[in-house]
């Protein structure tokens, strides 16, 4: 016998001896019972208790629009030079406080002062002219009625008067402005404040228009925010505002002062102006941010942590039964809620229980368990 042939026989050999025992076991089974099949091991089930779950509820939420910016002096001036010439003195530096019309810096006044002195004698020698113009016409009315000239040597000495009083009234005119250009030399502040910046010192020449000092207004501060023109429709004067700045540990009060009535170019933005109210650390150059209150509304929401947004659509994991189904929602407007940011969500009922944010991924459909705690037995009290 070839090795093919013992291996089949062997086989089924084997194979006879599997099914005579099969057939020994079922008939020693009593008559009418049945082989149960194995157990199958059951799904497990993600244990959830009270800190795991929140519920969508109605609250009063604000619509609010972030702006971010720096703040700035609401009154502020560049102290220019309005003569040429070099700087004598600079009376005042970086952080001084100046009050209006306070001296601040001194020009040289000399070739102004040369100039005055000029415009005045130029003055003076046509106030002589008119002297002369003067008489000659009040002899010639004299002559005139006696018949001795022309009726228009007469006018003659009219035009010359005139002329004479016109170049008397430039002179002083040209005086006045020698004057003023005079005391331009010593410069003043516009406004009260401090010194923010000293941008020249003596011994420079300056021009014309040229900065010397910039004074701001520590007292009043704004902040220019730029409002989406999605939001701009709905921004009003006298929004509240709550900005928190660099360096202050509180956060500030603002209100919208002013709107400007153009769009910026580009953006399309409006800017929006903040009047903060003042308190101790606000200065001008802060960094601040914050919020402007556009609106308030009672909507279904939830605490934002529960929101997810892992995949491409915002969604929420809510428990049906025992299991954590997928809701796709969109997230509206979002603000505080006993501390906590809630948001605004459409797609989920008043009532329905989420998990929380700090659960973790879940996928879609888990079977889950919810563990409450047992609440504590009364105490009886004791008899007297």
């Amino acid at each position: 016998m070839s090795r093919a042939l013992r291996i089949a026989a062997g086989v089924v050999a084997v194979t006879v001896a599997v099914g005579g025992v099969a057939w020994w076991r079922s008939a020693q089974a009593p008559a009418g019972s049945t082989v149960a099949p194995a157990p199958v091991a059951a799904e497990p089930a993600l244990e959830l208790g009270e800190p795991d779950l929140v519920t969508a509820r109605r609250v009063e939420l604000a619509h609010v629009v972030e702006v971010a910016g720096g703040l700035r002096a609401l009154d502020t001036a560049f102290v220019k030079a309005r003569v040429a010439g070099e700087v004598l003195a600079v009376l005042a530096r970086e952080g001084d406080a100046v009050r209006r019309g306070q001296l601040l810096v001194r020009l040289d006044p000399t070739e102004l002062d040369w100039r005055l002195r000029q415009a005045e004698q130029t003055a003076e020698a046509n106030r002589a002219q008119l002297d002369i113009a003067r008489r000659a016409l009040d002899n010639n009315r004299a002559l005139v009625a006696q018949g001795f000239i022309s009726p228009t040597a007469l006018e003659n000495s009219v035009a010359q008067y005139a002329a004479a009083q016109a170049n008397l009234n430039a002179a002083l005119a040209a005086v006045e402005l020698a004057r003023k250009a005079r005391a331009d030399a010593d410069v003043v502040a516009p406004i009260a404040g401090v010194v923010a910046q000293r941008l020249v010192q003596p011994g420079e020449r300056v021009a014309v228009d040229a900065r010397l000092l910039e004074i701001v207004d520590p007292s009043r501060l704004e902040l220019a925010a730029a409002i989406l023109p999605a939001d701009a429709a709905a921004l009003r004067v006298g929004a509240p505002a709550s900005l928190q700045v660099d360096g202050v540990a509180a956060p500030v009060a603002a209100r919208v002062a002013r709107l400007n009535p153009s769009a910026q170019p580009g953006s399309r933005a409006v800017l929006a102006y903040l009047a903060l109210e003042m308190q101790p650390g606000l200065r001008p150059g802060l960094f601040a941010r914050g919020t402007v209150e556009l609106g308030r509304a009672r909507v279904v929401a939830v605490p934002a942590s529960a929101v997810r947004i892992e995949q491409a659509r915002p969604y929420v994991l809510q428990v049906e039964g025992d299991r954590a189904v997928q809701r796709v929602v969109a997230p509206g407007r979002r603000g505080l809620v006993d501390g906590v940011e809630w948001v605004e969500i459409g797609g989920v009922d008043e009532g329905a229980t989420l998990l929380a944010g700090t659960v973790g991924l879940v996928r879609d459909g888990t079977r889950v368990r919810v563990t409450l705690p047992a609440a504590a037995p009364a105490v009886a009290g004791r008899q007297p």
